[in-house]
């Protein structure tokens, strides 16, 4: 028997926003933040063990595949933090007034969340700078 019902359209309507884009990223961020947990275990257990254990973790961290994998991890570090900060302000009712309720204009919120997107990718880059002059032996 075919349904004749109308389907949702939640799917339709919906332009996706930043907020939007901030919400599915934080949560990526916080799963990939549990995988790269387990990579930093692994550090510190071969650390631990043996010079051969070492050896293998510092390969494979010193691989392309690791690299990117160690990059994406404290982007997702950094990202999950502003977007934290941003969800405190926001709870304690910051920029949600009624002149920011007018529909005339987009929330301020908005530019807020392309912000911590922005903020947190120059820390990324920041910190890997950082990092490459150390290893490179110069001042950090």
């Amino acid at each position: 028997m075919p349904n004749s019902r109308p389907t949702s359209p939640h799917l339709g309507i919906y332009r996706w926003r930043v907020n939007m884009w901030q919400s599915t990223l934080h949560r990526l961020t916080g799963l990939f933040l549990c995988i790269g947990t387990v990579f930093v275990t692994w550090g510190l257990i071969a650390a631990a063990s043996s010079g051969a254990a070492w050896g293998a973790f510092a390969g494979f961290s010193g691989s392309w595949i690791g690299q990117i994998l160690w990059f994406l991890w404290v982007w997702s570090l950094l990202f999950h933090l502003c977007n934290g900060f941003q969800h405190l302000m926001r709870d304690v009712g910051m920029n949600y007034g009624p002149a920011n309720r007018d529909r005339t204009h987009n929330p301020v919120y908005w530019s807020g969340g392309w912000a911590i997107i922005a903020i947190s990718v120059v820390l990324t880059i920041a910190v890997w700078l950082l990092l490459i002059l150390r290893v490179a032996g110069g001042a950090a």
